[in-house]
């Protein structure tokens, strides 16, 4: 509208507009903190995803530390006694 036309208009006419532009303002106010409060929700989201994450990799090491000791051990215990295995199930009968 240009303002000629604003000029021309009455002060009723005016202030229903000014009116509808505040409702108009209230809902899109309304509207962001909508989405700022989503967009911080999916923020902490993606926060707890990551993590979630590098706590399961770092679990993930642990196990596979674990994994590797256990077979060192049992390897460990087959080269130390290849011949007692035998004996020791003969004599656990």
């Amino acid at each position: 509208m240009t303002d000629k036309q604003l000029r021309k208009l009455r002060r009723s006419e005016l202030l229903e507009m000014l009116m509808e532009i505040e409702q108009e303002n209230e809902t899109l106010a309304a509207e962001n903190r909508d989405l700022r409060a989503r967009l911080e929700d999916k923020q902490l989201r993606i926060e707890k995803s990551g993590s979630l994450a590098e706590a399961a990799l770092q679990l993930s090491g642990v196990f596979e530390a674990a994994q590797r000791a256990a077979e060192l051990y049992l390897e460990n215990i087959k080269q130390r006694a290849p011949g007692d295995s035998a004996g020791a199930e003969q004599q656990e009968v």
